[in-house]
């Protein structure tokens, strides 16, 4: 089979396409051929050598946290050949090889059936970068929402700050605020009543957040980006907030107020997968699934890139932050990168 591996850590100029051992049916594991592999900020981290050696395997390796694809061999599972499923273990990418080749063979507990109605577009994008499953844990476990309460979520062209923007409102938020910067990347997202955009190349998060909640404040921050915004975030909250700290992809260092923690009781919390269940994770792909159905969520597509592409796809995602995702597709030999038809919107 065809896969992307790097075997030393830099830039995606390290990616190639090698020609792998298919993987052989065990009985144990379910082989899927994948139709849809997602390509995330954490890709670019991991062939970057940013993370450290206790949260990775040893190189080389095939990068790609997520997938959609099509049951080949069930083994012991139960699924029947032909089904539609959604990738939704932990570890892909970093801790074993990812996602990013033809043919996968996993544990049958990482995979979830796609619904009929749902295109493998739609669900790709929906696991793609795990802003959904992030943003759906985030506020119904490490933070529960309230109704009613205002939720701030900056960098709306990222996975975790576009699905909170959808997800938020679902459980109950009286608005969602988030940022981008530009008139052109603001006027890039779609309206929603209840989504504020804050364009931080006319005015500050603080300046923003105060003209939006009247002075009020926001209850719960998701913070994919770290960095300097991690502090001005944190200045934001209300009395018994709470920031979430998710990502780092502005910084991982941060600089705050100690007023902002103590004059309000707030609080800083830290999201990681490792502290939710398997269980727990398929459960919520499988309630996401269902608000995808229903046209709750709609998860944005950019790009569908060949696998001998790959490297152009991570400078896609990282250097034009697209409003979409992008992906992979391992089935395709065309060397012309194209945007979705046939299911999620752009």
């Amino acid at each position: 089979m065809r896969a992307v591996r790097f075997h030393e850590f830099g830039g995606p100029e390290h990616l190639r396409v090698e020609q792998l051992p298919d993987p052989h049916p065990d009985g144990e594991h379910v082989l899927i051929r994948v139709t849809r592999a997602g390509v995330s900020p954490l890709d670019d981290k991991v062939r970057a050598g940013v993370l450290p050696p206790s949260m990775r395997k040893p190189l080389p390796l095939v990068p790609g946290a997520s997938a959609v694809g099509r049951v080949t061999d069930p083994g012991g599972s139960g699924y029947a050949p032909g089904t539609r499923v959604l990738l939704c273990g932990w570890g892909y990418g970093t801790k074993t090889d990812g996602t990013w080749r033809e043919v996968l063979a996993v544990p049958p507990t990482h995979l979830v059936a796609i619904p009929d109605g749902v295109t493998d577009d739609e669900a790709a994008a929906l696991v793609a970068g795990s802003g959904y499953l992030t943003a759906w844990l985030a506020l119904t476990s490490v933070v529960p929402l309230r109704p009613g309460q205002v939720v701030l979520a900056p960098g709306i062209h990222g996975a975790v700050a576009s699905a909170a923007a959808q997800v938020a409102p679902i459980l109950g938020a009286a608005q969602v605020i988030s940022t981008a910067r530009g008139a052109d990347r603001v006027a890039a997202v779609p309206h929603d009543d209840q989504l504020t955009i804050i364009d931080l190349g006319r005015e500050t998060l603080a300046e923003g957040v105060a003209r939006v909640t009247g002075g009020s404040g926001v209850d719960i921050v998701l913070d994919p980006l770290g960095g300097d915004i991690t502090g001005q975030a944190l200045g934001t909250l209300r009395a018994g907030g709470t920031l979430v700290s998710i990502g780092y992809t502005a910084g991982t260092k941060a600089t705050i107020d100690v007023t902002d923690l103590i004059w309000k009781t707030a609080k800083i919390t830290g999201f990681l997968f490792t502290a939710f269940t398997q269980q727990d994770i398929a459960d919520t792909y499988r309630t996401l699934l269902q608000q995808l159905g229903t046209g709750a969520l709609k998860p944005a597509v950019d790009r569908i890139y060949p696998l001998e592409q790959a490297a152009d796809a991570q400078r896609r995602v990282v250097e034009d932050r697209p409003p979409g995702r992008v992906f992979l597709d391992p089935t395709s030999t065309d060397h012309q990168n194209r945007p979705d038809t046939k299911g999620a919107t752009t």
